[in-house]
């Protein structure tokens, strides 16, 4: 029987205070759920699930220590420098 670990991962306080930073130029208010760190039990198998935040009803995706952003999926990058200005052009 395969038995998964679930841990939640809680948003770094630098992280969260550049994403209501940002939102605060663009009038919203994100909705954050916290990632998690899934592990499969007597296996070196991870996985770690990102914050999700939910800006102007679009997904933006979110690691700790991590200097990009993603928004709808892992494929659209974007560095966190530019995420005041990508909220501002949805």
């Amino acid at each position: 029987m395969i038995i998964t670990v679930n841990k939640k991962i809680s948003m770094d306080k630098d992280l969260l205070s550049r994403i209501k930073w940002a939102c605060t130029f663009s009038n919203c208010v994100p909705k954050i759920k916290n990632g998690n760190l899934r592990m499969i039990e007597k296996t070196n198998l991870a996985y770690i699930e990102p914050h999700s935040v939910i800006i102007k009803e679009k997904l933006y995706l979110f690691f700790n220590n991590h200097d990009f952003f993603y928004v709808g999926n892992l494929s659209n990058k974007f560095p966190l420098s530019r995420l005041k200005d990508v909220i501002g052009s949805n």
